[in-house]
This record gives structure tokens, sequence and C-alpha cells, in this order.
């Protein structure tokens, strides 16, 4: 009877929030039960019975509300909200702070770890080691790990570990070797056994082996002065340590008569003394040709240069000369043998040989348009004399937005584009053009043949 007139007493003060007839009715119900009447006791534990194990939150609509509030925000929003700021190291640390913060148990870090890995390029640490080891202090510790041999055979926690591996996976693509800590952690979270800590394995012993292998290194923050840019990019390009780097001009704002404020590009070539010494050999009926621009990437950065060549040389008109025995004293350049050969012996050779032309030499401008290429050409004429009795033929195609779109707004024309082929007249005569278009035209015959 005692425990009847408790449940009953807790059920109306439920009902006592929600309206003022529930409440009329639990009084009715209790003097019911004090009266002693059967029938109303048995109907009176059959309706608290039924109605203490429903749910009143499900009824009213205000308690709806609050519930969808109080759901978990998504993590994108967290890096969105704080991408509002700045995107840099200090907020990314910041809003890992904040998720290891609220929740002690870390729920749903797999998911926050995989859209901080999203957006680490955004804020500029994917490259940062500090910033991944801290992502990885994100797992909860000691408790992904395996107690015996049973659970490590049945990859304990797949999804966990699989996320441990995307995050080595991610620094193994950006060239970042882990430290002492990161084998902490992983041994912390994930156990000894475990793979993750194979991963780890695997890029402390192929890492320290390729570290240094590139002859030709790229640093890791390149010069952000173009001119430096150019010069490091020209002298990789080259790789000719006799190769001297000119500036010809360098970029700076000039007014005109009119008031009008022109930016001029910096214009940056590369020549070697052997290069000047095969273009002082060249035929001067025979045209040289500008062509470009061609793009170099150098980590992340592309950027574009020209170059000075001049066609094949016909082989009728090719002249062997002897090699100098003392030009190298390592090696011979040039070997006769007298050896005795077997009649099986083949003494014909499959060899594909492709002459694509000298290059004499290589530029790198912020505008690759004709009029900023003539003035590399007159710049390389104080060292190559030869230039101003050889015509010189452009053959440039449609570059990238950001260098075309300076030099149509120089010359006040949106829609110009230079043109494929033009001469520069000013050194040649009237019947000078004829003969170039005869002996292109004789040239590609010859290819076509």
């Amino acid at each position: 009877m005692k425990c009847v007139r408790a449940l009953l007493r807790q059920q109306c003060l439920r009902l006592q929030d929600q309206s003022v007839r529930p409440a009329a009715r639990c009084d009715a119900l209790l003097q019911s039960v004090s009266s002693g009447q059967p029938g109303v006791l048995h109907k009176s534990q059959h309706q608290v019975l039924r109605n203490f194990h429903s749910s009143p939150v499900c009824l009213s609509a205000p308690r709806d509300n609050v519930r969808r509030d109080k759901s978990l925000i998504t993590h994108d929003d967290l890096f969105e909200q704080a991408a509002k700021k700045a995107k840099v190291k200090a907020t990314f640390n910041k809003v890992l702070d904040i998720y290891t913060k609220r929740d002690i148990r870390r729920r749903g870090h797999v998911e926050f770890i995989y859209a901080a890995l999203k957006r680490m390029p955004e804020f500029g640490v994917e490259r940062d080691l500090a910033v991944y080891n801290k992502l990885l202090d994100v797992f909860p510790k000691e408790v992904f790990v395996p107690k015996n041999f049973i659970q490590r055979m049945f990859n304990h926690y797949p999804r966990q570990q699989e996320c441990g591996v995307q995050v080595l996976e991610q620094m193994e693509n950006y060239g970042i070797t882990p430290n002492m800590e990161t084998k902490v952690l992983l041994v912390q979270i994930f156990g000894e056994k475990s793979h993750p800590m194979r991963k780890y394995q695997r890029i402390m012993y192929w890492f320290p082996k390729f570290k240094h292998t590139n002859p030709f290194p790229v640093p890791k923050q390149l010069p952000e002065d173009p001119v430096d840019l150019a010069h490091f990019s020209l002298t990789r390009i080259a790789n000719d340590l006799d190769a001297k780097v000119s500036v010809y001009q360098l970029p700076c704002t000039d007014v005109t008569e009119s008031g009008e404020e022109i930016t001029l590009p910096h214009i940056v070539g590369i020549q070697s003394p052997s290069q000047m010494e095969l273009l002082d050999q060249h035929n001067p009926s025979r045209p040289v040709f500008v062509e470009g621009p061609f793009p170099l990437w150098l980590r992340s950065t592309c950027v574009y240069y020209y170059i000075l060549r001049a066609d094949p040389t016909p082989p009728d008109e090719k002249v062997e000369q002897p090699y100098d025995p003392e030009r190298c004293l390592y090696y011979p350049l040039q070997l006769q043998l007298d050896l005795d050969r077997d009649f099986g012996d083949e003494e014909t050779f499959d060899i594909d040989d492709l002459d694509e032309g000298p290059v004499f030499a290589m530029c790198m401008t912020s505008q690759g348009h004709q009029a900023t290429l003539n003035q590399w050409i007159s710049g390389l004429q104080q060292n190559n004399p030869i230039l101003g009795r050889v015509p010189t033929l452009f053959r440039l195609n449609a570059g990238p937005r950001e260098l075309d779109a300076p030099a149509d707004t120089e010359s006040g024309h949106h829609h110009h584009r230079p043109e494929a082929e033009s001469q520069r007249e000013e050194s040649q005569p009237e019947e000078e053009p004829e003969v170039i278009v005869e002996a292109e035209l004789k040239r590609r015959q010859g290819r076509k043949q």
C-alpha cells in the first residue's frame, strides 16, 4: 500500500509541471486509494504503471528545441569560427585546446582529427612537427592498447588505428620526420604492436636514407624577392658553374609624360661561356628563336622561363672538330682502341640520335610579351655582337594570366596577343623577310619528309 502511494506521488509531481488538470486527477486517485476501494486501486495501479513508463519529454515542443540546441557542433564549424580571426598557428592550437578541455572522454575525436588534417594547409601548419604531435595528443591514452595477443590479432580498435596511420601518412607526404615525442605518444595511445607504430618504424627507417640523396635540393623557404627567385631558378636550370647571371632590368614604377604610372618588369638572364662560343659560331644567315614560356616547379611555386635557341645544324654543314686531349684530365673524351673482334660480334648499334638544336641563353621575366624580350635580346648583344646580324623570331605561346595580363594593360589593348613568329625589322633589309620565310618553309618540308 505504501509503495502504491509513493508511486502515485511521483507521478503527481511530474504531471504538475504540465497542467493543472492532471494535478486534480492525482488528488482524486489518492483519495480513492485512501478510502480502500479495490476497483479503483486496481485501475489506478494499471494507469500509474502505464503513465510511469511513458516519456512526457516527447510531448513537449520546447524541450525538443532545447535538445536540438544542445546537439554536438560539427568540427568544421570550430575551424571556421577560428578562421574568422586569423588563419595562423596560434589559432589552430587554440582550437585543439578547446576540444581537449571540453570533454575528458574525447567523444568524436576521430572525426575531429580528420577535420583538423584537412584544415592544416589553410592555417599554414602542414609542415609543423609540434602541431602533429599535439594532434596525436587528442587521442585518449591507454584505451586502445591491446591487452593480449588475441586483441592484437583481430586489429584492436581498427577505426582509431586507421586515423593514427592517416596522421603519419600526411606527415610522410610533407616530408616531416617524427621525433621521440611522436613515438612516446603512439606507444601510450596504441601500444608497441600496432599499425601506427609499424608505420612510424617504416618512416624512421627510410627517411634518413633518402634525406640527402637529392644532389640539387630545394630549400623549404623560397626567396620572396622575384629577382632572387629568378637567380636561384636559372642557376638550377643551367647547372653550369661557369654560367653568369645578369640582371638586365629591376622591377620599378615609371611615370610617363602623360602622368600615367607604368610598372616595369624584372629581366634576369643567364649564359655560360660555352653558350657564347656556340652563338659566335652560328651561321648568321639562319635565324634564332625566342621560345616560351616554359614552366618550372619549385615545391608549390611555379615560375616561367624563356630560351634563345636555333634549329639543328644540317648534316651537310656539320664539321667534326677533334677533341682536345687536355680538355678533361679525369677521363678521356675519345678512345681509339684496336680490339680483336669475333665474327659473331655486331658492329652496328640502334641509336636514336635526336638533335634538338643548341640553346644559347635563358631568361626570366614577370611579363612575357615581345617588348620585354626585345630588351633581353638587346642586353645580350653587348657580349654577343653576332645577334645584331642574326634575324630573331619570337615563338611565344599563350602563357598564364599572371604573365599576359600586365602586358595587356601596358599596351592598352585588352585582347592583344603576341604573334607566333615576328621578326625584328630594325636590323634587317627589306628583302630579308622573304628569305627567312623561304628558309622556314624548306625546314618544315624537310621535317615532314
